[in-house]
């Protein structure tokens, strides 16, 4: 079933990874809810880009200006990250994490 949620109501949502088929494979196992099979994306291509340039967590708060712990919490899946918070890191990686909208599942109810 694919959900709608409002900010207000993703603070309240279930994390990312509870979204999944299987949560402990997070970020491996796919969501068919479009939003966190976004924050999905944005994990494991944010995981590869710290593999990638060596990075750790300390050094991608720091560099980056994100909190260690929401950076830890994204890559986790147990937060819903704001653009604010991508757009940083995506920044300071050099890596576009927002995932193009083709790579996401369509499961729609018409």
């Amino acid at each position: 079933m694919v959900r709608a949620w409002s900010a207000d109501a993703l603070a309240h949502a279930p994390p990312p990874r509870q979204l999944t088929q299987d949560p402990e494979a997070w970020p491996e196992q796919a969501s068919v809810d479009p939003a966190a099979e976004a924050v999905r994306q944005i994990a494991r291509t944010l995981a590869q880009a710290f593999d990638g340039h060596g990075l750790s967590l300390r050094a991608a708060a720091a560099g980056s200006g994100v909190n260690r712990q929401a950076i830890a919490d994204l890559l986790a899946g147990r937060s819903w990250p704001d653009v604010a918070t991508v757009a940083r890191l995506a920044h300071f990686t050099g890596t576009t994490l927002w995932p193009d909208s083709a790579n996401i599942e369509r499961n729609r109810t018409h």
